[in-house]
C-alpha cells in the first residue's frame, strides 16, 4: 500500500533516458499521480464526457483524417524513427481517435474519463494502477531483454520488446510498450481502482499549455464523485528536466 510520501517519492524518481530525447526532442511528458479516487461503473457522467469526445472527434475527421490530424501524425512520424509501423501499430491517441466512429468503449467511470478525455484534447493518455507499480516510472529505449507481461487466450505470457523500442519500464518490467501503444496487465486500471498513475505524452505542435489542460480536465472530472482527491504532478522535458506543478 502507498502513502503520499511513497507517491511525491516515485515522481522524484521517475526519468526520461536522453536517448529518447535524442529522438524527439520536443517530448513532454505529465505524469500525474491521483489518489483517493471513488471506484464505480460508468454513468450518466462519464457517458456524457464520451459522447462529447465522439463528436469532438468526427469534427475533426471531417477536416482531415485521422493520420493528418497534428498530434497523431507527430506520433506516426515518431514510431517510424524507432523502427515501429504506425499502420500496425497505432499509438494509443489515433486507435482511440479511429474507434470514435463506431463509439468508444464503455467499461468503467474511471476508464471511460480518461479516454474522453485523450480524444478531447487529442493527447495520449495512459492510466496505471499504482497497486501493482513497483518503483518509479522510467522511460527508456529498451535493450531487448526487458520482460513485458501479457495475457493470450486467457493465459498469462511473457514478451520483450524489441531492441531500440521505446518503452515506460517500472523496476519489475515493462509497463507500456512502443511509448503509448500498449499497456500490460499488472498495472491496468480495474473497476476497484482507488490510486492511479496517469502519463499524459506530447509532441510539437502541443504545447505546455495543451498539456496541463488536460491533466486539470481529467482532475476535474475524477474530483466530482471523488471528494477527497489528492494529486502530485511532474513535468519531464530536454529543455528543463523535471519540473514540479
Amino acid at each position: 500500500m502507498h502513502d503520499t510520501t511513497d507517491h511525491q517519492e516515485l515522481l522524484a524518481a521517475a526519468y526520461v533516458d536522453d536517448a529518447v530525447f535524442d529522438l524527439r526532442p520536443d517530448y513532454q511528458a505529465l505524469l500525474l499521480i491521483v489518489e483517493g479516487i471513488v471506484p464505480g461503473a460508468s454513468d450518466q457522467s462519464s457517458e456524457t464526457l464520451l459522447r462529447q469526445a465522439e463528436e469532438s472527434a468526427a469534427q475533426k475527421v471531417a477536416e482531415h483524417p485521422v493520420e493528418e490530424l497534428a498530434h497523431v501524425a507527430a506520433w506516426r512520424e515518431t514510431y517510424r524513427a524507432f523502427g515501429a509501423k504506425p499502420q500496425r501499430t497505432r499509438n494509443s491517441l489515433e486507435a482511440l481517435t479511429r474507434r470514435t466512429e463506431t463509439g468508444l468503449p464503455r467499461v468503467n467511470r474511471l476508464t471511460d474519463i480518461y479516454n474522453a478525455i485523450s480524444v478531447l484534447h487529442q493527447i495520449p493518455l495512459g492510466g496505471e494502477d499504482l497497486v501493482g507499480y513497483v518503483g518509479a516510472p522510467h522511460l527508456v529505449r529498451a535493450t531487448g531483454d526487458e520482460s513485458f507481461e501479457v495475457t493470450s487466450g486467457g493465459e498469462p505470457g511473457l514478451e520483450h520488446p524489441k531492441p531500440g523500442e521505446v518503452i515506460w519500464r517500472d523496476d519489475a518490467g515493462v509497463t507500456c510498450r512502443r511509448w503509448n501503444w500498449r499497456q500490460g496487465p499488472r498495472t491496468q486500471l480495474t473497476a476497484e481502482t482507488t490510486d492511479a498513475l496517469f502519463i499524459l505524452d506530447s509532441l510539437a505542435p502541443v504545447t505546455h499549455s495543451n498539456l496541463t489542460a488536460a491533466a486539470d480536465a481529467l482532475v476535474g472530472h475524477l474530483a466530482v464523485f471523488s471528494p477527497d482527491l489528492r494529486t502530485s504532478r511532474r513535468i519531464i522535458s530536454a529543455g528543463t528536466g523535471q519540473e514540479s506543478l
